[in-house]
């Protein structure tokens, strides 16, 4: 593949046409978060959904019959749920277009370095350990127990690998990415070990996280992962050139005053700060990652200043969008949205495979 070819230094005023593909994107954004808000089990129109708003702002009253109703709905359940799919899905986009560059392989996705993995092994621990919870617990360790453990469980497999990598200072990215296998390798058979041991409903509890889901997303998870996934967007986003940089190669990038040591543990660092406090909430939610970069490739070039804000804003309406499928598809049960994400993004992998393959 030939995707990730060094993007060439901008002409002066050659700002429009990398403007247009993320025009076009950032559009989606809010399209597939009104679409997210509106549609489900309650119906709400578009001019119902400003109304509502309108009246919690106090600039008008919602007075139509199910006026209530759908104020519940969409406050309690939707908004949040909605919010959560687009940092996560920007997250999950920008993430593997950055690790894609850090690499330098087309192939690589977040999960590369461990992060997914042990995030899974750490939910597993809580599921296990905490279920059915032990009753000296207060309600908010119920609640939180199993998110902070993923996202512990997401950070202390990134480290490793890096740890594992890392020597006199330098970590080389082909070493990187066989320790992220390893570890990998490793946080699944915990993973697996620990579904054996479980029981009935400790394995049902811990067979949906796995498929990911954005059902169990609240006002407070939100405002706990929120501030991570910001972090974690603003900084991959502020990465961009010097990634652009390192694809010329290490020795030319070290040339052009790049900090290449710096640069790979910065954006390790971002990514498993992203990915794992989306993953905590949300399970694992595979090809967004590794799908969403190649598609923007496309439509904007290998440029990762265009690359990375497209994905985030392409990975934000996807994910937004198959958990609106997710929710309606099958109503009133609900898809896994690690399954709707895994139904688009495998046959396009494969035509990016096949379409490779012809080039050859």
């Amino acid at each position: 593949m030939t995707l990730l070819a060094p993007a060439a230094e901008p002409r002066r005023g050659a700002r429009l046409p990398r403007a247009v593909p993320l025009a076009v994107l950032a559009a989606l954004v809010p399209l597939a978060v009104l679409a997210a808000l509106g549609i489900g089990a309650v119906p709400i129109a578009p001019a119902d959904l400003l109304a509502l708003v309108a009246a919690r702002g106090g600039w008008g009253t919602a007075t139509w019959a199910d006026a209530s109703r759908q104020d519940a709905v969409l406050f309690a359940i939707r908004l949040p749920r909605a919010l959560f799919g687009a940092l996560a899905g920007a997250t999950l986009a920008g993430g593997g277009a950055a690790v894609q560059a850090l690499f330098r392989n087309p192939l690589a996705d977040p999960a590369l370095i461990g992060t997914a993995a042990g995030a899974a092994l750490g939910a597993a621990t809580a599921v296990v350990a905490l279920t059915p919870a032990p009753a000296w617990a207060p309600d908010w360790l119920r609640l939180a127990a199993l998110p902070a453990a993923a996202f512990l469980g997401g950070l202390a497999a990134t480290a490793a690998v890096y740890g594992i990598a890392n020597r006199d200072g330098r970590t080389a990215p082909a070493t990187l990415l066989l320790a992220g296998i390893a570890v990998n390798a490793l946080a699944g058979a915990g993973t697996g070990l620990l579904a054996f041991a479980a029981n009935d409903a400790q394995l049902r509890s811990l067979t949906f996280w796995t498929l990911g889901s954005l059902g169990s997303v609240t006002w407070q998870g939100l405002g706990i992962a929120a501030p991570l996934l910001v972090a974690s967007l603003l900084g991959l986003l502020a990465s961009a050139r010097p990634l652009n940089l390192l694809l010329l190669g290490e020795r030319e990038a070290r040339h052009l005053g790049i900090d290449v040591e710096r640069l790979q543990r910065r954006t390790v660092l971002l990514m498993a700060l992203g990915v794992g406090a989306a993953v905590a909430l949300s399970g694992v939610i595979a090809f967004v990652g590794l799908v969403v970069p190649h598609l923007v490739r496309l439509a904007g070039g290998p440029d990762h200043r265009v690359v990375i804000p497209g994905s985030m804003a392409l990975g934000a309406a996807l994910l937004v969008g198959a958990d609106v499928a997710a929710r309606t598809a099958v109503a009133p049960a609900e898809l896994p949205l690690g399954v709707v994400t895994a139904l688009v993004g495998a046959p396009f992998f494969l035509f990016l495979l096949r379409r490779a393959r012809v080039e050859e």
